[in-house]
């Protein structure tokens, strides 16, 4: 269609690589190849974001195209558009004439269309004697057939993203619904659970949406809820299972009941940070490390904080308990842990299985066996956040950040992170 002709631009625009590399391509048009124009033109809207356009743009091209007298671009023909500045603005809703120019430039770098600039810089076509266009001088619409195909899978991509996001916005309003519907009933009813920790862990995951949340933010807060979703749906079973058995035998009710001595921390006004008066199991050890540490080691835990910051071992806390619910580990498992090691170095414990979770097969099993070894005075997460400082400092994941850790962390003193007041806080000289 246009051979290799190479057009320089007219006046003080200079020639670049770019715009020989878009000649180039505008040049190697599939011969017989058409396209409609609408058509393309669509798919371009739907782009637009990809293509970095805006509204006053597509109006342009639109303008432009509206100009071409064929539906359909076709190798063939002349694709060479020749309208004025001023016929130009008046297709285009009035458009002023600066903007009309700033809008033509970035048609131009987007690659959708080329300029064929005459001797003098003006906009006109040579025409033959039966009246048919021999040459013409304007916008070349070439580009547009060219990548029409390009345009189409882009166009495809956008509106296949689009309805996922759609979907994954309607699937999270009925699992966010459920939730909150399936607490109120629960706490109406009187059941016993962990009410006010499984709704803290909802407001917790729903605070990290932004204003325009992509596919994978809604997708990873709706795991997150559909975890407390099943929590909350196992608690209500269980209740209703009890139900049925204090129904048919009611000495099994009253033995369930004078047994259950351990409930009260599941119960909705009990804070699983809150211990007994008469706790007869000493906390150990007394002091955790600075919380500064600890977010060094453990920075997926995070994101788990009220409004997705951590700036106190308060909030660390209440991220705790939102982790704790998703990693499945048991209220009884985590008042255990809290009771031997103190809130804060539960709370870290949690912080530090959350960022070895893909090597941990079960969470609650081995928050157990930490809080075993602990009332034993055999585990500290002191040297178990400093196994895990030194893998990140290594970027390499610590083969054990538990109890064959502690030597290690020993082993290598480092004044910046307190590794003396550690050896102190553990009886080590």
């Amino acid at each position: 269609m246009h051979g290799e002709r190479v057009t320089t631009p007219f006046g003080r625009r200079p020639m670049t690589l770019a715009l020989l590399r878009r000649q180039a391509t505008a040049s190697k048009v599939s011969r017989g190849k058409s396209a409609n124009k609408w058509k393309i033109f669509r798919d371009v809207s739907e782009a637009k974001a990809v293509l970095d356009l805006q509204d006053r743009s597509l109006a342009v091209l639109d303008a432009l195209l509206s100009f071409y007298p064929d539906n359909d671009l076709k190798d063939d023909s002349k694709l060479v558009v020749f309208p004025s500045n001023a016929q130009l603005a008046l297709r285009a809703h009035g458009i002023a004439g600066a903007t009309l120019r700033r809008h033509l430039a970035l048609l131009i770098d987007a690659g959708l269309i080329l300029r064929r600039d005459s001797a003098n810089g003006k906009r006109y076509a040579h025409r033959g004697r039966g009246g048919e266009i021999e040459d013409a001088f304007g916008f070349d619409l070439s580009p547009l057939l060219v990548r029409a195909e390009e345009f189409a899978t882009i166009a495809e991509s956008v509106v296949a993203e689009r309805t996922a996001l759609r979907r994954a916005r309607e699937s999270l309003t009925i699992c966010r619904r459920d939730v909150r519907k399936l607490i109120r009933l629960a706490v109406d009813e009187g059941i016993e659970g962990e009410w006010e920790a499984l709704q803290e862990a909802c407001t917790a995951l729903l605070g990290q949406l932004t204003r325009t949340p992509s596919v994978n933010d809604v997708n990873h807060v709706l795991n997150g809820l559909g975890l407390v979703h099943a929590r909350i749906l196992n608690t209500l079973k269980s209740h209703e299972e009890s139900e049925n058995l204090s129904s048919n035998d009611a000495h099994s009710e009253h033995h369930i009941q004078s047994s259950n001595t351990e409930s009260q921390f599941e119960s909705e006004a009990t804070s699983p940070w809150k211990s007994t008066v008469n706790d007869p199991v000493p906390r150990y050890p007394a002091d955790p490390l600075p919380l500064g540490i600890v977010l060094k080691a453990c920075t997926n835990m995070i994101a788990y904080g009220p409004g997705g910051t951590i700036a106190s071992w308060k909030d660390l806390r209440s991220a705790a308990i939102v982790v704790r619910s998703m990693l499945g580990i048991t209220a009884a498992t985590f008042e255990d842990a809290c009771q031997t090691m103190g809130s804060e170095n539960a709370a870290i414990a949690i912080a530090c299985i959350l960022e070895r979770g893909q090597h941990i097969h079960s969470a609650g099993g081995y928050l157990r066996d930490l809080t075993h070894r602990a009332a034993r005075r055999e585990f500290s997460t002191a040297p178990m956040l400093m196994a895990l400082l030194r893998a990140k400092m290594a970027d390499v994941a610590p083969a054990d950040a538990g109890l064959s850790s502690i030597g290690l962390a020993l082993a290598k003193p480092n004044k910046a992170f307190g590794i003396a007041s550690v050896r102190g806080r553990l009886g080590v000289g």
